[in-house]
C-alpha cells in the first residue's frame, strides 16, 4: 500500500510541477543543434527542430498523465452510474444496461476510440470523449456485481423500507462497498488511458503540435528512427515505465485489499 501512495504522489507532482523542472523551453527551436546526441547541455539530446527532448518529456507529462487521469475519472463516473442503475433499477434496467455494456465490450477499446476520434476530428476534446466513451464498461460490471450483493443486505433493505431516496442509498451504502474494487479497476483504466492517449497521439488524432505529448513525440521521431533511434526510445521508455509501474501498483493494491478483507 505504501508503494501505491508513493507512486500516486510522484505522478501528481510530475503532472503539477514537471514543467517547472524542465531545463529549457520545450518549443524553443535551435536548428544548428538539431538531432544532437545527449550532452551536458541537452541531457537527452534534441529533436529534428533542435528542441530539448528532456524538457518536452517533462512538459508532456502534463498532457499524457493529466489527460489519462481525466479520462479514467470520467470513465469511472460513467461506469459506476451505469452499474448502480443496473443493480438498483430492477430487471428491465439491469437487462438494458448490461446489453449496452456488452455491446461496447464487443469492440476493442483502442480501435473504437480511433474510429470515434477520426469521426470527430483531431484534438484534445475528441481524444477525451473517444477514450471516455470506450473505457467505462469494466467499472459498470464491477459496480453492478458489487451492487447486487449489497442490495440484499439488511441495512440496505431497512433503508429502502424507511423510504430513503435511491441516490441517498447509493451514496451512503453502495459507494463505500464499491470503493475498494473500483480503485483497483481504476488503476488499470489509468494505465490503459496512457496507452490510448499515446496511441492516438502517434496516429495524429490526439494533442496537436506544438504541445509536447509522448505519443506525438513518437510520431515526430518516426522519420528519424534509423538515424537517431534515441528520439523514439525516450518517449517510448517513459510510456512503458509509467504503464508498468501503475499496473504493478494496482496488483499490490489488490493484494492489500484482499489481505485486509
Amino acid at each position: 500500500m505504501r508503494s501505491v501512495l508513493i507512486l500516486a504522489v510522484f505522478f501528481a507532482l510530475l503532472i503539477v510541477f514537471g514543467a517547472a523542472l524542465a531545463p529549457h523551453d520545450p518549443n524553443a527551436l535551435n536548428i544548428p543543434k538539431r538531432l544532437s546526441p545527449p550532452s551536458t547541455e541537452f541531457l537527452l539530446g534534441t529533436d529534428a527542430l533542435g528542441r530539448d527532448v528532456l524538457s518536452r518529456l517533462l512538459h508532456g507529462a502534463r498532457w499524457s498523465l493529466g489527460l489519462a487521469f481525466v479520462v479514467s475519472l470520467i470513465s469511472l463516473a460513467i461506469g459506476t452510474c451505469a452499474g448502480l442503475i443496473a443493480a438498483q433499477g430492477g430487471k428491465i434496467a439491469d437487462w438494458v444496461m448490461m446489453r449496452v455494456t456488452d455491446t461496447f465490450l464487443a469492440f476493442p477499446e483502442l480501435v473504437a476510440a480511433v474510429v470515434i476520434a477520426g469521426l470527430l476530428g483531431a484534438g484534445t476534446w475528441s481524444l477525451i470523449f473517444a477514450l471516455s466513451l470506450t473505457g467505462w464498461m469494466r467499472f459498470a460490471r464491477v459496480a453492478r456485481g458489487t451492487g447486487l450483493s449489497v442490495k440484499t443486505r439488511g441495512y440496505v433493505v431497512q433503508a429502502q423500507l424507511a423510504g430513503m431516496p435511491a441516490w441517498s442509498i447509493a451514496r451512503w451504502h453502495y459507494l463505500p462497498a464499491l470503493l475498494p474494487s473500483l480503485t483497483v479497476v481504476w488503476t488499470g483504466a489509468f494505465a490503459r488511458a496512457i496507452l490510448g492517449i499515446s496511441a492516438l497521439g502517434f496516429l495524429g488524432f490526439g494533442v496537436q503540435p506544438p504541445n509536447p505529448e509522448w505519443g506525438s513525440m513518437l510520431l515526430d521521431a518516426r522519420v528519424h528512427m534509423r538515424s537517431t533511434p534515441l528520439l523514439m526510445i525516450w518517449p517510448g521508455l517513459v510510456v512503458v515505465t509509467c504503464v508498468l509501474a501503475i499496473n504493478l501498483s494496482g496488483d499490490a493494491l489488490r493484494d492489500a485489499i484482499a489481505k485486509d478483507a
